[in-house]
């Protein structure tokens, strides 16, 4: 809870320059804290999508299953670490040999890392977590989620619209889900806000060959990925085994 009142006393207007200055060092940690632990991490294809979904739910069981498949493919699963949608894609990588990784955000209630992972790392600020999940990552998995699986699904979409970073694959899992979003998207086109491309940017899709397919031609090939590399250690990072 100390971190939540700590962040809000920041957001609240500004403070005197030390409280600030020492805020500023407490971010760059967290950047330097996820650095040395992703950066052997391999690269990454993050799963996003609810908490709430449990095993057997229809949700849970197709990332469990895209997951596998896409890990095979030699990315590392990573997720929020959390239960849910989070739990079935790390579990999916898990079952058949991949890597699974936990980008944990922390908040007032606890929420531990699933039993998946291999590695977790827990951060303190949402957008210090955005970064590291947009730098070590090689596309998006989005499945049915809440207000924070949008948001992330949004930013992806704005920084590759607007070219701060280069475009990458995203897939939005389940036509039904999200028939009223992509009605909203069609409307932003209808009034001229966004452009008739930018519907280009993304994959909606519920067949998982398909899906699989969309990764490996958008992030395999274009990037030259390969799924075994020499590590050297500078600065005490972690390798993910």
């Amino acid at each position: 809870m100390q971190n939540t009142k700590e962040e809000i006393k920041f957001l609240n207007g500004p403070q005197s320059r030390s409280k600030d200055l020492w805020f500023v060092i407490k971010i760059t940690w967290q950047f330097i804290k996820g650095f040395r632990t992703l950066h052997f991490a391999g690269p990454c294809i993050t799963v996003f999508g609810s908490a709430r979904f449990k095993e057997g739910h229809e949700y849970y069981e197709s990332a469990r299953s895209v997951s596998s498949k896409i890990a095979k493919l030699g990315f590392t699963i990573m997720t929020g670490g959390g239960p849910g949608i989070m739990e079935a894609a790390n579990r999916g990588a898990h079952e058949v040999g991949g890597k699974s990784i936990g980008c944990n955000i922390e908040l007032p209630y606890e929420q531990k890392p699933n039993p998946y992972v291999d590695k977790s790392i827990d951060i303190r600020y949402f957008f210090v977590r955005k970064v590291l999940l947009l730098k070590y990552s090689y596309g998006f998995i989005v499945f049915p989620g809440g207000y924070g699986t949008i948001d992330e699904l949004f930013e992806a979409l704005t920084l590759i619209q607007t070219g701060k970073i280069l475009k990458f694959p995203i897939v939005i899992y389940s036509n039904k889900f999200h028939k009223e979003l992509m009605e909203y998207v069609e409307n932003l086109i209808l009034n001229g806000t966004i452009s008739p491309e930018d519907k280009q940017l993304f994959l909606v899709s519920d067949i998982e060959e398909e899906i699989v397919e969309h990764i490996r031609m958008n992030s395999i090939l274009p990037f030259g990925l390969r799924t075994k590399k020499t590590a050297w250690w500078l600065l005490g990072e972690q390798k993910i085994n």
